[in-house]
Protein backbone atom coordinates (compact mmCIF):
# COMPACT_ATOMS: atom_id res chain seq x y z
CA UNK A 1 0.00 0.00 0.00
CA UNK A 2 0.97 3.63 -0.46
CA UNK A 3 0.18 5.53 2.76
CA UNK A 4 0.31 9.31 3.03
CA UNK A 5 0.65 10.70 6.55
CA UNK A 6 -0.43 14.32 7.09
CA UNK A 7 0.87 15.96 10.25
CA UNK A 8 1.87 19.28 11.79
CA UNK A 9 4.96 17.66 13.38
CA UNK A 10 7.56 15.05 12.51
CA UNK A 11 10.81 14.38 14.37
CA UNK A 12 13.52 15.48 13.62
CA UNK A 13 12.06 18.09 11.24
CA UNK A 14 9.87 19.86 13.78
CA UNK A 15 8.73 18.51 17.14
CA UNK A 16 6.70 19.95 20.00
CA UNK A 17 5.59 16.73 21.67
CA UNK A 18 4.77 13.08 21.18
CA UNK A 19 2.99 13.70 17.87
CA UNK A 20 6.35 14.51 16.30
CA UNK A 21 7.94 11.33 17.64
CA UNK A 22 5.10 9.16 16.35
CA UNK A 23 5.05 10.61 12.83
CA UNK A 24 8.84 10.43 12.70
CA UNK A 25 8.79 6.68 13.41
CA UNK A 26 5.55 5.01 12.28
CA UNK A 27 6.12 5.56 8.51
CA UNK A 28 9.63 4.15 8.76
CA UNK A 29 8.36 0.96 10.36
CA UNK A 30 5.52 0.69 7.84
CA UNK A 31 8.10 0.84 5.07
CA UNK A 32 9.94 -2.01 6.75
CA UNK A 33 6.73 -4.02 6.33
CA UNK A 34 7.12 -3.49 2.55
CA UNK A 35 4.60 -0.70 2.23
CA UNK A 36 5.32 2.80 0.91
CA UNK A 37 4.67 5.35 3.65
CA UNK A 38 5.27 9.07 3.14
CA UNK A 39 4.92 12.18 5.30
CA UNK A 40 3.52 15.56 4.28
CA UNK A 41 3.93 18.45 6.73
CA UNK A 42 4.41 22.24 6.76
CA UNK A 43 7.79 23.75 5.87
CA UNK A 44 8.62 25.71 9.01
CA UNK A 45 11.74 27.83 9.28
CA UNK A 46 13.78 25.10 10.99
CA UNK A 47 17.38 23.92 10.93
CA UNK A 48 16.30 20.78 9.13
CA UNK A 49 14.95 22.81 6.22
CA UNK A 50 18.18 24.75 5.83
CA UNK A 51 20.62 21.90 6.43
CA UNK A 52 19.23 19.39 3.93
CA UNK A 53 18.70 19.17 0.18
CA UNK A 54 15.24 19.44 -1.34
CA UNK A 55 13.69 19.47 -4.78
CA UNK A 56 10.46 21.21 -5.81
CA UNK A 57 7.73 18.73 -6.77
CA UNK A 58 4.78 21.13 -6.88
CA UNK A 59 4.28 24.83 -7.52
CA UNK A 60 0.82 26.35 -7.21
CA UNK A 61 -1.45 28.74 -5.35
CA UNK A 62 -3.76 28.45 -2.36
CA UNK A 63 -6.83 30.62 -2.10
CA UNK A 64 -8.25 31.55 1.31
CA UNK A 65 -11.26 33.74 0.80
CA UNK A 66 -10.02 36.74 -1.18
CA UNK A 67 -6.33 36.10 -0.43
CA UNK A 68 -3.98 34.09 -2.63
CA UNK A 69 -0.77 32.48 -1.37
CA UNK A 70 1.95 30.80 -3.39
CA UNK A 71 2.41 27.17 -2.35
CA UNK A 72 5.40 24.99 -3.10
CA UNK A 73 6.06 21.44 -2.02
CA UNK A 74 9.63 20.26 -1.47
CA UNK A 75 10.81 16.65 -1.32
CA UNK A 76 13.84 15.75 0.81
CA UNK A 77 16.25 14.18 -1.68
CA UNK A 78 18.07 11.49 0.27
CA UNK A 79 15.27 9.63 2.09
CA UNK A 80 17.42 10.02 5.21
CA UNK A 81 14.48 9.56 7.58
CA UNK A 82 13.58 6.16 6.17
CA UNK A 83 10.59 7.53 4.24
CA UNK A 84 9.81 10.21 1.67
CA UNK A 85 9.34 13.59 3.34
CA UNK A 86 7.41 16.39 1.68
CA UNK A 87 7.32 19.93 3.08
CA UNK A 88 4.56 22.36 2.13
CA UNK A 89 5.99 25.88 1.86
CA UNK A 90 3.53 28.77 1.93
CA UNK A 91 5.19 32.15 2.25
CA UNK A 92 3.86 34.41 5.03
CA UNK A 93 1.91 31.55 6.61
CA UNK A 94 3.97 28.43 7.27
CA UNK A 95 7.55 29.71 7.02
CA UNK A 96 7.85 30.65 10.69
CA UNK A 97 10.09 29.55 13.54
CA UNK A 98 7.40 27.99 15.73
CA UNK A 99 4.98 25.20 14.90
CA UNK A 100 2.01 26.61 16.83
CA UNK A 101 0.98 29.65 18.82
CA UNK A 102 0.08 32.24 16.20
CA UNK A 103 -3.17 34.18 15.95
CA UNK A 104 -3.67 32.92 12.39
CA UNK A 105 -3.07 29.23 13.08
CA UNK A 106 -6.51 28.49 11.60
CA UNK A 107 -5.48 30.04 8.30
CA UNK A 108 -2.02 28.45 8.41
CA UNK A 109 -3.22 24.87 8.79
CA UNK A 110 -6.18 25.31 6.46
CA UNK A 111 -3.82 26.52 3.74
CA UNK A 112 -1.49 23.59 4.45
CA UNK A 113 -4.29 21.05 4.05
CA UNK A 114 -5.68 22.62 0.88
CA UNK A 115 -2.26 22.91 -0.77
CA UNK A 116 -1.45 19.28 0.02
CA UNK A 117 -4.75 18.04 -1.41
CA UNK A 118 -4.39 20.22 -4.51
CA UNK A 119 -1.05 18.53 -5.11
CA UNK A 120 -2.32 14.99 -4.58
CA UNK A 121 -5.33 15.72 -6.78
CA UNK A 122 -2.91 16.18 -9.69
CA UNK A 123 -1.17 12.82 -9.26
CA UNK A 124 -1.58 10.36 -12.12
CA UNK A 125 -1.95 7.56 -9.56
CA UNK A 126 -3.73 7.73 -6.23
CA UNK A 127 -2.49 6.66 -2.77
CA UNK A 128 -4.18 3.75 -1.04
CA UNK A 129 -4.60 5.45 2.35
CA UNK A 130 -4.69 9.03 3.66
CA UNK A 131 -3.71 9.04 7.35
CA UNK A 132 -4.40 12.28 9.26
CA UNK A 133 -2.95 13.14 12.66
CA UNK A 134 -4.86 15.41 15.08
CA UNK A 135 -6.97 18.46 14.32
CA UNK A 136 -4.33 20.29 12.26
CA UNK A 137 -5.14 17.87 9.44
CA UNK A 138 -8.71 17.16 10.52
CA UNK A 139 -10.49 18.84 7.62
CA UNK A 140 -8.85 16.56 5.06
CA UNK A 141 -11.39 13.71 5.49
CA UNK A 142 -14.24 16.19 4.98
CA UNK A 143 -12.63 17.85 1.94
CA UNK A 144 -11.75 14.53 0.31
CA UNK A 145 -15.31 13.32 0.71
CA UNK A 146 -17.21 16.53 -0.06
CA UNK A 147 -15.28 19.27 -1.89
CA UNK A 148 -15.82 19.39 -5.65
CA UNK A 149 -12.09 19.75 -6.42
CA UNK A 150 -11.32 16.43 -4.77
CA UNK A 151 -14.33 14.35 -5.77
CA UNK A 152 -12.07 11.89 -7.62
CA UNK A 153 -10.23 11.20 -4.32
CA UNK A 154 -13.37 10.32 -2.37
CA UNK A 155 -12.82 6.56 -2.72
CA UNK A 156 -9.48 6.75 -0.83
CA UNK A 157 -9.83 5.54 2.79
CA UNK A 158 -9.11 8.28 5.34
CA UNK A 159 -7.81 7.44 8.82
CA UNK A 160 -7.73 9.84 11.77
CA UNK A 161 -5.36 9.27 14.68
CA UNK A 162 -6.20 11.29 17.79
CA UNK A 163 -3.08 12.08 19.79
CA UNK A 164 -4.90 14.51 22.11
CA UNK A 165 -8.63 15.20 22.02
CA UNK A 166 -8.33 18.27 24.24
CA UNK A 167 -7.15 20.32 21.26
CA UNK A 168 -9.75 20.51 18.49
CA UNK A 169 -8.89 23.57 16.36
CA UNK A 170 -12.41 24.99 16.31
CA UNK A 171 -13.15 28.32 14.57
CA UNK A 172 -16.14 30.44 13.57
CA UNK A 173 -18.51 29.99 10.66
CA UNK A 174 -17.35 33.35 9.32
CA UNK A 175 -14.35 31.47 7.91
CA UNK A 176 -16.37 28.84 6.07
CA UNK A 177 -15.54 30.55 2.76
CA UNK A 178 -11.89 29.53 3.22
CA UNK A 179 -12.78 25.95 2.30
CA UNK A 180 -12.95 24.85 -1.35
CA UNK A 181 -16.51 24.75 -2.69
CA UNK A 182 -18.84 21.95 -1.62
CA UNK A 183 -22.55 21.25 -1.35
CA UNK A 184 -23.64 23.37 1.62
CA UNK A 185 -26.14 20.72 2.60
CA UNK A 186 -23.11 18.82 3.94
CA UNK A 187 -21.98 21.65 6.22
CA UNK A 188 -23.36 19.76 9.21
CA UNK A 189 -20.34 17.46 8.93
CA UNK A 190 -18.17 20.40 9.97
CA UNK A 191 -20.30 21.52 12.89
CA UNK A 192 -19.91 20.91 16.59
CA UNK A 193 -21.36 23.20 19.23
CA UNK A 194 -22.12 25.92 16.65
CA UNK A 195 -18.58 26.21 15.33
CA UNK A 196 -16.44 24.53 12.71
CA UNK A 197 -14.56 21.87 14.63
CA UNK A 198 -11.82 20.12 12.61
CA UNK A 199 -11.37 17.26 15.10
CA UNK A 200 -15.12 16.61 15.34
CA UNK A 201 -15.42 16.77 11.56
CA UNK A 202 -12.62 14.24 11.14
CA UNK A 203 -14.26 11.89 13.63
CA UNK A 204 -17.47 12.10 11.60
CA UNK A 205 -15.90 11.84 8.14
CA UNK A 206 -12.86 9.55 8.49
CA UNK A 207 -13.37 5.91 7.56
CA UNK A 208 -11.58 4.80 10.73
CA UNK A 209 -10.57 6.58 13.94
CA UNK A 210 -7.69 5.48 16.16
CA UNK A 211 -6.45 6.67 19.52
CA UNK A 212 -2.87 6.26 20.71
CA UNK A 213 -3.69 3.75 23.46
CA UNK A 214 -6.60 1.42 24.28
CA UNK A 215 -7.24 3.05 27.66
CA UNK A 216 -7.43 6.51 26.09
CA UNK A 217 -10.20 5.29 23.79
CA UNK A 218 -12.15 4.26 26.89
CA UNK A 219 -11.46 7.55 28.68
CA UNK A 220 -12.55 9.91 25.90
CA UNK A 221 -15.99 8.35 25.91
CA UNK A 222 -16.59 10.28 29.15
CA UNK A 223 -13.89 12.97 29.10
CA UNK A 224 -13.15 14.54 25.73
CA UNK A 225 -13.58 18.31 26.10
CA UNK A 226 -17.15 18.28 24.81
CA UNK A 227 -16.90 15.49 22.22
CA UNK A 228 -17.99 12.65 24.50
CA UNK A 229 -21.30 11.96 22.75
CA UNK A 230 -19.63 12.04 19.33
CA UNK A 231 -17.07 9.46 20.41
CA UNK A 232 -19.84 7.27 21.73
CA UNK A 233 -21.70 7.64 18.44
CA UNK A 234 -18.65 6.74 16.32
CA UNK A 235 -17.26 4.05 18.64
CA UNK A 236 -17.93 1.30 16.11
CA UNK A 237 -15.24 2.55 13.73
CA UNK A 238 -12.71 3.39 16.48
CA UNK A 239 -9.67 1.40 17.62
CA UNK A 240 -7.09 2.04 20.36
CA UNK A 241 -3.52 1.27 19.24
CA UNK A 242 -0.69 1.78 21.70
CA UNK A 243 2.11 3.92 20.31
CA UNK A 244 5.57 2.46 19.96
CA UNK A 245 9.01 3.99 20.21
CA UNK A 246 11.78 4.03 17.64
CA UNK A 247 14.30 1.53 18.96
CA UNK A 248 16.91 2.80 16.54
CA UNK A 249 16.75 6.33 17.94
CA UNK A 250 16.20 5.19 21.54
CA UNK A 251 18.94 2.62 21.89
CA UNK A 252 21.08 3.00 25.03
CA UNK A 253 23.82 0.84 23.53
CA UNK A 254 24.36 3.04 20.46
CA UNK A 255 22.91 6.40 21.52
CA UNK A 256 25.48 9.07 20.52
CA UNK A 257 23.97 11.54 22.99
CA UNK A 258 25.05 9.55 26.07
CA UNK A 259 28.22 9.85 28.09
CA UNK A 260 28.46 6.07 28.02
CA UNK A 261 26.36 3.53 26.14
CA UNK A 262 25.12 0.41 27.90
CA UNK A 263 23.19 -2.82 27.49
CA UNK A 264 21.13 -4.94 29.87
CA UNK A 265 24.35 -6.64 30.93
CA UNK A 266 26.20 -3.35 31.59
CA UNK A 267 23.25 -1.27 32.81
CA UNK A 268 24.68 -0.59 36.27
CA UNK A 269 28.01 0.82 35.10
CA UNK A 270 26.32 2.63 32.21
CA UNK A 271 23.72 4.36 34.31
CA UNK A 272 26.33 5.23 36.91
CA UNK A 273 28.53 6.96 34.31
CA UNK A 274 25.62 8.92 32.84
CA UNK A 275 24.30 9.87 36.28
CA UNK A 276 27.71 11.11 37.41
CA UNK A 277 28.04 13.23 34.26
CA UNK A 278 24.57 14.72 34.80
CA UNK A 279 25.18 15.44 38.47
CA UNK A 280 28.49 17.07 37.67
CA UNK A 281 26.84 19.47 35.20
CA UNK A 282 23.87 20.27 37.44
CA UNK A 283 25.64 20.29 40.83
CA UNK A 284 23.86 17.26 42.27
CA UNK A 285 25.01 14.30 44.38
CA UNK A 286 25.33 11.14 42.29
CA UNK A 287 25.17 8.86 45.33
CA UNK A 288 21.56 9.82 46.01
CA UNK A 289 18.46 8.83 44.02
CA UNK A 290 17.85 11.12 41.05
CA UNK A 291 14.21 11.94 40.26
CA UNK A 292 13.40 13.76 37.06
CA UNK A 293 10.57 15.30 35.10
CA UNK A 294 10.87 15.75 31.32
CA UNK A 295 8.14 17.44 29.31
CA UNK A 296 5.83 20.37 28.78
CA UNK A 297 5.21 22.45 31.90
CA UNK A 298 1.44 22.59 31.49
CA UNK A 299 -1.61 21.57 33.48
CA UNK A 300 -2.24 18.44 31.41
CA UNK A 301 1.09 17.07 32.64
CA UNK A 302 0.40 18.05 36.26
CA UNK A 303 3.28 20.50 36.02
CA UNK A 304 1.47 23.25 37.95
CA UNK A 305 1.78 21.05 41.06
CA UNK A 306 5.45 20.23 40.60
CA UNK A 307 6.89 23.22 42.51
CA UNK A 308 4.89 22.29 45.63
CA UNK A 309 5.51 18.56 45.18
CA UNK A 310 9.25 19.09 44.83
CA UNK A 311 9.41 21.59 47.73
CA UNK A 312 7.71 19.09 50.05
CA UNK A 313 9.84 16.16 48.87
CA UNK A 314 13.09 18.09 49.27
CA UNK A 315 12.08 19.38 52.72
CA UNK A 316 11.01 15.98 53.99
CA UNK A 317 13.94 13.95 52.62
CA UNK A 318 16.63 15.63 54.75
CA UNK A 319 18.87 16.06 51.73
CA UNK A 320 18.66 12.42 50.66
CA UNK A 321 17.26 12.94 47.13
CA UNK A 322 18.08 14.87 43.96
CA UNK A 323 15.56 16.33 41.52
CA UNK A 324 16.24 17.53 37.95
CA UNK A 325 13.65 19.12 35.64
CA UNK A 326 13.81 19.54 31.86
CA UNK A 327 10.95 21.33 30.17
CA UNK A 328 9.20 24.54 29.21
CA UNK A 329 5.66 25.83 29.22
CA UNK A 330 3.61 28.12 31.45
CA UNK A 331 5.80 31.07 32.57
CA UNK A 332 4.56 30.98 36.16
CA UNK A 333 5.47 27.30 36.49
CA UNK A 334 8.87 27.93 34.90
CA UNK A 335 9.56 30.76 37.37
CA UNK A 336 8.53 28.71 40.41
CA UNK A 337 10.63 25.74 39.32
CA UNK A 338 13.62 28.00 38.72
CA UNK A 339 13.19 29.52 42.18
CA UNK A 340 13.67 26.11 43.80
CA UNK A 341 17.21 26.03 42.42
CA UNK A 342 18.16 28.81 44.86
CA UNK A 343 16.27 27.24 47.77
CA UNK A 344 17.85 23.80 47.39
CA UNK A 345 21.32 24.18 45.86
CA UNK A 346 23.11 20.90 45.35
CA UNK A 347 19.85 18.98 45.61
CA UNK A 348 17.66 20.42 42.86
CA UNK A 349 18.17 21.95 39.43
CA UNK A 350 16.17 22.79 36.32
CA UNK A 351 16.82 23.33 32.64
CA UNK A 352 14.00 25.46 31.25
CA UNK A 353 13.75 24.85 27.52
CA UNK A 354 13.92 22.10 24.93
CA UNK A 355 17.08 20.02 24.63
CA UNK A 356 16.82 16.67 22.84
CA UNK A 357 20.37 15.55 23.70
CA UNK A 358 19.92 16.39 27.38
CA UNK A 359 16.67 14.41 27.49
CA UNK A 360 18.51 11.29 26.29
CA UNK A 361 21.21 11.81 28.92
CA UNK A 362 18.60 12.23 31.65
CA UNK A 363 16.74 9.06 30.68
CA UNK A 364 20.06 7.23 30.86
CA UNK A 365 21.22 8.75 34.15
CA UNK A 366 18.08 9.16 36.24
CA UNK A 367 16.78 6.61 38.70
CA UNK A 368 13.11 7.64 38.49
CA UNK A 369 10.94 9.52 35.96
CA UNK A 370 7.85 11.37 37.20
CA UNK A 371 4.70 11.56 35.04
CA UNK A 372 1.82 12.83 37.25
CA UNK A 373 -0.36 13.59 34.21
CA UNK A 374 -3.97 14.70 34.30
CA UNK A 375 -4.26 13.69 30.63
CA UNK A 376 -1.91 11.23 28.91
CA UNK A 377 -3.38 9.71 25.72
CA UNK A 378 -0.36 7.45 25.35
CA UNK A 379 2.83 8.87 26.76
CA UNK A 380 6.19 8.04 25.25
CA UNK A 381 8.46 9.27 28.04
CA UNK A 382 7.69 6.27 30.24
CA UNK A 383 8.66 3.96 27.36
CA UNK A 384 11.93 5.83 26.82
CA UNK A 385 12.61 5.57 30.55
CA UNK A 386 11.97 1.82 30.56
CA UNK A 387 14.28 1.35 27.58
CA UNK A 388 17.06 3.17 29.49
CA UNK A 389 16.55 1.34 32.78
CA UNK A 390 14.83 4.24 34.56
CA UNK A 391 11.85 3.36 36.76
CA UNK A 392 8.69 5.36 35.95
CA UNK A 393 6.45 6.95 38.59
CA UNK A 394 3.11 7.48 36.85
CA UNK A 395 -0.54 8.19 37.37
CA UNK A 396 -2.88 5.37 36.31
CA UNK A 397 -4.37 7.04 33.24
CA UNK A 398 -4.38 6.58 29.47
CA UNK A 399 -1.32 4.96 28.00
CA UNK A 400 0.48 5.13 31.35
CA UNK A 401 -2.01 2.61 32.69
CA UNK A 402 -1.39 0.42 29.64
CA UNK A 403 2.40 0.37 29.95
CA UNK A 404 3.37 0.56 33.65
CA UNK A 405 2.49 -2.03 36.32
CA UNK A 406 2.99 -1.15 39.98
CA UNK A 407 5.62 -3.03 41.98
CA UNK A 408 2.91 -3.83 44.52
CA UNK A 409 1.08 -5.78 41.79
CA UNK A 410 4.18 -7.72 40.78
CA UNK A 411 5.26 -5.07 38.31
CA UNK A 412 8.15 -2.68 37.77
CA UNK A 413 6.92 0.89 38.33
CA UNK A 414 5.38 3.16 40.94
CA UNK A 415 1.74 4.04 40.22
CA UNK A 416 -0.72 6.42 41.86
CA UNK A 417 -4.37 7.23 41.22
CA UNK A 418 -4.70 11.01 41.39
CA UNK A 419 -2.84 14.09 40.22
CA UNK A 420 -2.50 15.84 43.53
CA UNK A 421 0.32 16.82 45.86
CA UNK A 422 -0.33 14.05 48.39
CA UNK A 423 -0.58 11.17 45.90
CA UNK A 424 2.55 12.15 43.98
CA UNK A 425 4.46 12.84 47.19
CA UNK A 426 3.52 9.41 48.52
CA UNK A 427 4.73 7.85 45.25
CA UNK A 428 8.06 9.66 45.57
CA UNK A 429 8.39 8.23 49.08
CA UNK A 430 7.66 4.71 47.82
CA UNK A 431 10.33 5.16 45.17
CA UNK A 432 12.85 6.20 47.83
CA UNK A 433 12.09 3.06 49.83
CA UNK A 434 12.61 1.02 46.67
CA UNK A 435 15.94 2.74 46.01
CA UNK A 436 17.21 1.55 49.39
CA UNK A 437 16.77 -2.02 48.17
CA UNK A 438 19.46 -1.94 45.50
CA UNK A 439 19.15 -5.65 44.76
CA UNK A 440 15.51 -5.12 43.79
CA UNK A 441 16.35 -2.00 41.78
CA UNK A 442 18.97 -3.89 39.77
CA UNK A 443 16.48 -6.67 39.03
CA UNK A 444 13.88 -4.17 37.85
CA UNK A 445 16.36 -2.29 35.66
CA UNK A 446 17.41 -5.43 33.86
CA UNK A 447 13.79 -6.47 33.36
CA UNK A 448 12.39 -3.18 32.08
CA UNK A 449 15.18 -2.82 29.52
CA UNK A 450 13.95 -6.05 27.90
CA UNK A 451 10.34 -4.85 27.48
CA UNK A 452 9.47 -4.46 23.81
CA UNK A 453 7.66 -1.22 23.02
CA UNK A 454 9.04 -0.90 19.49
CA UNK A 455 6.91 0.19 16.56
CA UNK A 456 6.99 -3.25 14.91
CA UNK A 457 3.75 -4.41 16.52
CA UNK A 458 1.90 -1.10 16.27
CA UNK A 459 2.90 -0.53 12.63
CA UNK A 460 1.26 -3.82 11.69
CA UNK A 461 -1.84 -2.95 13.71
CA UNK A 462 -2.25 0.23 11.66
CA UNK A 463 -1.91 -1.78 8.45
CA UNK A 464 -4.68 -4.05 9.73
CA UNK A 465 -6.89 -1.01 10.40
CA UNK A 466 -6.33 0.27 6.86
CA UNK A 467 -7.56 -3.06 5.51
CA UNK A 468 -10.69 -3.28 7.67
Amino acid sequence: MEIIHFSAECYPVAKVGGLGDVVGALPKYQNKLNHVAKVVMPAYNTKFLHQNEFEVVYDGWVRLGSANFQARIFREKTNKLGFDLFLVHIADLLDRDKVYGYDDDTERFLAFQIAALDWIAQWEHKPNVIHCHDHHTGLIPFMVGNCHNYRHLSHIPTILTIHNAQYQGQFGWDKLHYLPSFDLRNAYKLDWDNSINPLASAIKCAWRVTTVSPSYLEEISHKANGLESLFAQERGKSVGILNGIDNEVWNPQKDPMLTKGFTVRTVESGKKANKEALCNVFNLDSTKPLYTFIGRLVGEKGADLLPDIFYNALQQSDGEINILVLGSGEPDVEDRLNALTHQFPGRYNAYIGYNEALSHQIYAGADFLLMPSRVEPCGLNQMYALRYGTIPIVRRIGGLKDTVIDIGDGGFGICHDQTNIWDVGHAIGRAFDLFLDQKKVKEIRKFIMTLDHSWDRAAQQYIDVYQM
